[in-house]
């Protein structure tokens, strides 16, 4: 369910502004759609898992809160990494 450090790491390196970036709205948004996808695929098979539902809830809520953070201070960011994560249609 969780990332593995390569992963993270991997998605810090395409998403940071600068090379000591970890924590940039674009880098947070592309870390959290990785976690939100792994978990989809964890509750498709467990249906009932309540626990790691309200934890996908939180994920979800947090990116959106996010992505509505970036739209405001800085918008062509916005625009590419939505498209980058393939998040809007």
């Amino acid at each position: 369910m969780s990332i593995t450090k390569e992963e993270k790491q991997k998605m810090i390196s395409r998403f940071q502004r600068n090379h000591k970036d970890s924590g940039s709205p674009e880098v947070q948004i592309s870390i959290l759609t990785t976690r939100i996808k792994n978990l989809t695929e964890h509750m498709q098979q467990h249906k009932k898992d309540f626990h790691s539902r309200r934890g996908l809830l939180g994920m979800v809520s947090k990116r959106k809160k996010l992505i509505k953070y970036l739209k405001r201070q800085n918008f062509t960011a916005y625009q590419s990494t939505i498209k980058d994560l393939g998040l809007r249609k």
